[in-house]
């Protein structure tokens, strides 16, 4: 959660910036990527999962495989 609050933090400040210290903030926006160590897709994929855990179901039939909310009252 740090790493991608530093990493976050820093695109998002690096974006802010730009109107008052100018287009030169943005090199802070790559810093995040270390933050992050590793790809940006992968990481945003497991924090949705991480999020999500517990609220959705992967069900597989047939060789094609859904995504349902899962059932709670069990």
């Amino acid at each position: 959660m740090a790493r991608g609050a530093i990493g976050f933090g820093l695109i998002i400040g690096s974006i802010a910036m730009v109107p008052v210290a100018g287009p030169a903030t943005l090199l802070a926006a790559p810093l995040a990527l270390i933050a992050f160590r590793g790809c940006p897709t992968c990481w945003m994929v497991g924090l949705v999962q991480t999020i999500s855990r517990g609220r959705l179901e992967r069900q597989c039939v047939d060789g094609v495989c859904t995504l349902t909310k899962a059932d709670t009252a069990a």
